[in-house]
C-alpha cells in the first residue's frame, strides 16, 4: 500500500492532522432510529459473576447493528488521511488492535442497546438426548455462544457510562482517534508519528471540551475515564457476543482483512 515520503516516525509538524481529517470524514448530523438505552445489569453481590454465563436475547437484530456499526467503523477509519499514509503493516496492527474497543464505541454513538439471557450448561442426560442432533436455540447452542456475566457487566458499564455523559459527534471522533493511534503495539514501525497522532487527538479533545464546556471542569478527566474502560473490553468476547451467533467461529482477523482491504 501506497503512503507518502516513507515512515513520519519524526513527525513533520502537521499540528491539526487529527483536528482537521477526522472530523472532516466524521458524519457531523446522522438521522439513525435509537433504541433507548437500556438499564445496565444489577451488579451482583457475590464474585461469581465470572462463572455466570450469559447470551443475547435478540441474537439476529443486535448482531446485525454491531456489524452496521463495524462496516461504519472501518470506513471512518479508512477515510483518515493521516492513517492511509501508514505503513500497511502498521495500519494492520493498530487495526488488529482497535476494532473491539472502536465497535464499542460506535455502539454507545449509535445508541445500540442489548440484553442478555443466562444460559445454563447442559446436563449429561440433555447432551446423550440431543447427540447427532442440530436443534436451533437449543441449551448447547446458547451455552455455545455464552459469555461471562462480568464481560456484559464491563460492556454494559462502559454504554451507560458514555449515555450519561451525553458525548457529542466531534468528542466522539476525538475518542476515536486516541483509540485508533496506539503507539504501544509491538512491531510499529512509525511509532513516533502515532505517538504524536494520539497526542493531537487527545490536544484536539482538550481544546474543543474547553471550548464547549467551559463550566464542567471535569468533562475531560471524564471523557479520559471512558479511554481507560475501554481497555477492559477484551476483543475476544466482543467477537463470541456479537458475532458468533450469526456467523459462527470464524477467525475476526480473516474477516478484518476481507472487510478492510477487500482480500
Amino acid at each position: 500500500m501506497a503512503y507518502f515520503d516513507g515512515c513520519h516516525c519524526l513527525g513533520d509538524g502537521r499540528q491539526n492532522s487529527i483536528l482537521y481529517n477526522i472530523l472532516k470524514n466524521e458524519n457531523r448530523t446522522e438521522n439513525h432510529t435509537h433504541r433507548r438505552p437500556g438499564v445496565a445489569l444489577k451488579q451482583q453481590a457475590c464474585s461469581c459473576g465470572s462463572k455466570k454465563k450469559v447470551a443475547l436475547q435478540c441474537p439476529q437484530i443486535t448482531c446485525k447493528a454491531a456489524s452496521a456499526v463495524l462496516v461504519k467503523t472501518l470506513k471512518f477509519v479508512k477515510n483518515v488521511p493521516c492513517f492511509r499514509e501508514l505503513p500497511a503493516d502498521d495500519q494492520l496492527l493498530l487495526v488488529r488492535s482497535s476494532w473491539a474497543p472502536l465497535l464499542v464505541l460506535g455502539m454507545a454513538q449509535d445508541r445500540v442497546d442489548f440484553e442478555t439471557t443466562e444460559t445454563a450448561e447442559p446436563s449429561m442426560l440433555q447432551r446423550i438426548l440431543t447427540s447427532g442432533q442440530k436443534k436451533q436455540d437449543s441449551p448447547q447452542d446458547q451455552s455455545d455462544n455464552a459469555v461471562s456475566l462480568t464481560d456484559i457487566h464491563g460492556i454494559k458499564a462502559f454504554l451507560t457510562k458514555c449515555w450519561g455523559l451525553d458525548i457529542s459527534t466531534k468528542e466522539y471522533a476525538y475518542l476515536k482517534g486516541a483509540v485508533l493511534f496506539n503507539p504501544d503495539l509491538d512491531g510499529l514501525q512509525c511509532v513516533h508519528y502515532i505517538h504524536a497522532l494520539q497526542s493531537e487527538a487527545h490536544q484536539a479533545l482538550n481544546e474543543y471540551v474547553k471550548m464547549l464546556h467551559r463550566e464542567d471542569h471535569a468533562r475531560f478527566i471524564k471523557l479520559f475515564i471512558v479511554l481507560s474502560m475501554l481497555r477492559s473490553i477484551n476483543a475476544n468476547v466482543v467477537a463470541e457476543l456479537f458475532f458468533k451467533p450469526v456467523i459462527g467461529t470464524v477467525n475476526m482477523e480473516e474477516v478484518l482483512l476481507e472487510m478492510f482491504y477487500g482480500k
